[in-house]
């Protein structure tokens, strides 16, 4: 795994993880992007639910069944009308995150995507007045 990749995991995934913050027990075995397949939001806020503390407002409430994946680049993923970007936002390292779902499996996702990809999605871009209002 290089540098970039183990960062992102280190920031957005262990932090809150059942398993702790060790990427010792880090497992690769996902299907898209990169990431730790042993990964499990495991920091529970009453009454909210399931916290992903890696993530930031807006993207940080999970349910079971979310999936958070770490891609590379927007090839890394087919973004249509089964699997739909709904928010997107740029966060202070520089990653796209995007907030998505798949209504026909009624999921939803959690994508970083390493780097700057904001012009890449035409959906809601979150900015720091829309966060400051949700909760």
């Amino acid at each position: 795994m290089n540098e970039q990749a183990k960062n992102a995991v280190e920031t957005y995934q262990c932090p809150g993880c059942v398993c702790g913050n060790d990427i010792s027990c880090y497992k690769n075995e996902k299907v898209v992007g990169i990431g730790c397949s042993s990964h499990v939001a495991g920091t529970i806020i009453f009454p909210i639910g399931k916290i992903a503390l890696g993530m930031p407002k807006g993207f940080n409430r999970v349910k079971d069944g979310t999936l958070v994946n770490i891609l590379q680049s927007t090839d890394d993923f087919k973004y249509n009308n089964l699997n739909v970007p709904v928010w997107k936002r740029l966060d202070e390292n520089g990653n796209t995150l995007i907030r998505g779902l798949s209504p026909r499996i009624d999921s939803s996702f959690l994508h970083v995507i390493l780097g700057d990809n904001m012009d890449k999605f035409d959906c809601f871009e979150v900015d720091d007045e829309f966060l400051e209002g949700i909760d």
